[in-house]
């Protein structure tokens, strides 16, 4: 086992592997932008270390500064955590060449499967079904017209290197795509350094239904089942939920074996998970693999019985899939809703600032994963996520009525949230009945059917 692992991240992901490492009796090396000095990861790491200025691009995606630091603090393994560098190939490549051990897959698979093209062209070759689209990049605009003739409209324009809703966009007609074409390929560039994008056929209102799997370096991989993360705002997941209400048992099966399979046919290790689309008819397509920790990983392990980011660790040092995790079966039920520093009044507007008064929710079958609290400053550089809050039940209906119940009880002031937004989804029917899909909130906000609350509990401060 590693003796001490550099957490080349932040936020709350950054505690949560400080967290995993502290359990496994494992040292941590935090590295820090000048923003994030006071964070709650600097404090509780056994050491940190400042790697630069707040934006991300002087900080976090330095990746000199980053091996520099593991150098000075002679780590033996570097944990990416998801976002920034952790799906980057070559951070991947200068971790192996330094002998400082990824804990991820291999800069090989990462290469593989990080480029959304070449990872549909290993689907197709794996013989998993994907979404009709161009067979390469896109190179013009008018090549951009003839395959979106050819497959029909709708049609999406996506990034190939990149991810979490950026550098895609819908055109359902010639002149929507000719605007969408160099929009999505100017995002790409400035997000990813890549302006490479692809088309597929745009699906309307699927669910988006995604696998956890995980792999030894012996030859062993499993999934633990699905999360759907259909409720999505411009491409951006905000609440998930494992198991998936779409799910059947056979389709289950067919799409566990297609992301094992999938996953096997490019030597995969470690943890990952294989993204699908599925429609109306419960038909899926293979749409992209994430080759690292989700965000929402918190549900699978609530479910499964497991720690994911333990076993990404214990499979990085060399051991076989734990027992537990090779022959983990669902239990419950489980919700997730990412709280951001958004006002849902004003369009979801960032709303960066000090909090001045942060009460968490708890009680049974309720985990909160945040880095913040009172007296926190949420910086302006970064993600809007502040907390991640997850309810588990013995049903669906229980998960939703807890989750319900928290999100009453959640309390902060000195910024806005989406507690308000995520409450009111929690009371909404058509998502208390299953019955949503990737168009759902889009839907609801436009015709007012979620009522914007303030949460009952006033608090003294």
């Amino acid at each position: 086992m590693f003796e001490k692992v550099l957490i080349a991240n932040r936020g709350e992901i950054a505690l949560r592997i400080i967290r995993a490492c502290k359990e496994l009796g494992i040292r941590t090396l935090a590295v820090y932008s000048e923003a994030d000095i006071d964070s709650l990861h600097v404090q509780l790491a056994d050491e940190s270390i400042c790697i630069g200025a707040a934006p991300s691009s002087e900080s976090y995606l330095k990746i000199d500064r980053i091996m520099s630091a593991a150098e000075i603090g002679d780590v033996d393994a570097i944990h990416p955590g998801y976002g920034f560098l952790a799906e980057n190939p070559h951070f991947a490549e200068v971790c192996e060449s330094c002998n400082i051990k990824f804990i991820g897959p291999s800069s090989r698979a990462i290469q593989a499967m990080g480029d959304k093209n070449a990872a549909r062209a290993s689907a197709r070759k794996a013989g998993v079904p994907v979404t009709p689209g161009s067979d390469g990049i896109v190179e013009t605009e008018d090549e951009a017209i003839k395959i979106a003739k050819k497959i029909g409209y709708p049609v999406m324009i996506k990034a190939a290197g990149g991810g979490g809703g950026r550098g895609m966009r819908t055109a359902h007609n010639e002149p929507s795509l000719k605007s969408a074409f160099h929009s999505a390929r100017h995002e790409a560039e400035k997000a990813f350094g890549d302006e490479r994008i692809y088309i597929e056929k745009f699906i309307l209102n699927p669910h988006h239904v995604e696998f956890q799997i995980v792999a030894d370096s012996r030859g062993h991989i499993v999934h633990l089942g699905e999360r759907d993360c259909s409720i999505q705002r411009r491409n951006q997941k905000v609440i998930e939920e494992c198991p998936s209400p779409l799910m059947t048992p056979g389709l289950r099966r067919k799409m566990g074996t297609a992301a094992i399979k999938l996953a096997k046919s490019v030597g995969y290790e470690n943890a990952g998970t294989i993204e699908f689309l599925v429609n109306q008819d419960r038909h899926f397509y293979f749409i992209e693999m994430n080759t690292r920790i989700q965000v929402e990983h918190t549900i699978t392990e609530e479910v499964y019985g497991c720690d994911l980011v333990k076993e990404q660790i214990r499979i990085a040092s060399g051991e076989p899939l734990s027992e537990h995790v090779a022959h983990a079966q669902p239990r419950l039920h489980a919700i997730q809703c990412r709280i951001n520093a958004e006002d849902p009044a004003k369009d979801f507007q960032p709303t960066p600032g000090r909090i001045d008064f942060y009460y968490a929710p708890g009680g049974h079958g309720v985990r909160i994963d945040s880095h913040v609290y009172t007296g926190y400053t949420v910086p302006a550089h970064y993600d809007s996520l502040i907390a991640k809050i997850i309810t588990v039940g013995a049903t669906r209906t229980n998960a939703i009525e807890r989750m319900r119940r928290a999100l009453d009880e959640y309390y902060i002031t000195g910024i806005k949230t989406t507690v308000p937004f995520h409450a009111a989804v929690m009371r909404n029917g058509e998502f208390r009945d299953g019955n949503y899909d990737t168009g759902f909130i889009e839907r609801v906000m436009s015709s007012g059917k979620l009522e914007l609350t303030s949460p009952p509990i006033r608090l003294r401060e």
